[in-house]
């Protein structure tokens, strides 16, 4: 029997990267871009790593598509592997994903160089601002606000996953992870060691 319709699947599979490789080269964003974006969020998001980590997801997932959320939570999942500033290791994946090696150096300086000179000059005038009642209770508000920013990440993070017939699994795995460390007291590394168990021996949902 004669078949009219292409069915070599792998004359077409060239067609399709070199498709992929166009689109992923507009959308890409220059080192300047990259720079600009980390320089900003990375050193002038109050909170800590949380609120920073949720203000990039907004610039760089929802305001400006340059990775997608997977790749973003990848990023997120090394970041937290790694030893040391887990912030700047997940910021320096996001520029690795985005221009290779000129992306990761131009992250890591932009990310790390204005926040240490912020934090010297921080640290000078701690003296001063120990007296101070309205920075006291300015350092206070802040605090709370990291908490509720730190709620607000885990959600910016758990949401893509919390659909319709996987929310019981996703709240599952959360409640395990968050009860070894709060409870047993066992590093971040094994708690994603056994949320990742958790996550394969909890039932798949039903299409």
């Amino acid at each position: 029997m004669q078949h009219t319709g292409t069915t070599d699947n792998g004359q077409d599979r060239p067609k399709a990267r070199l498709r992929l490789a166009i689109v992923t080269a507009m959308n890409q964003p220059t080192l300047s871009q990259i720079g600009n974006v980390f320089a900003r969020y990375a050193n002038l998001t109050l909170g800590g790593g949380s609120a920073t980590t949720a203000v990039i997801h907004g610039e760089i997932v929802n305001r400006r598509p340059w990775v997608s959320e997977e790749q973003f939570a990848l990023s997120f999942a090394m970041g937290r592997l790694t030893p040391g500033t887990n912030l700047l290791a997940f910021c320096v994946g996001i520029g690795w994903m985005l221009r290779r090696w000129s992306g990761a150096m131009v992250v890591l300086l932009a990310a790390s160089i204005p926040c240490t000179l912020i934090v010297v000059a921080i640290t000078v005038l701690f003296g001063r601002w120990q007296e101070n009642p309205y920075a006291q209770a300015a350092i206070r508000g802040a605090v709370a606000a990291a908490v509720a920013i730190t709620v607000k990440t885990v959600w910016t993070i758990a949401h893509p996953h919390f659909k319709r017939g996987n929310r019981l699994r996703v709240v599952l795995i959360g409640v395990i992870a968050f009860a070894f460390h709060a409870i047993f007291r066992l590093s971040p590394i094994e708690v994603l060691l056994l949320a990742a168990v958790a996550g394969c021996v909890l039932p798949e949902p039903r299409a």
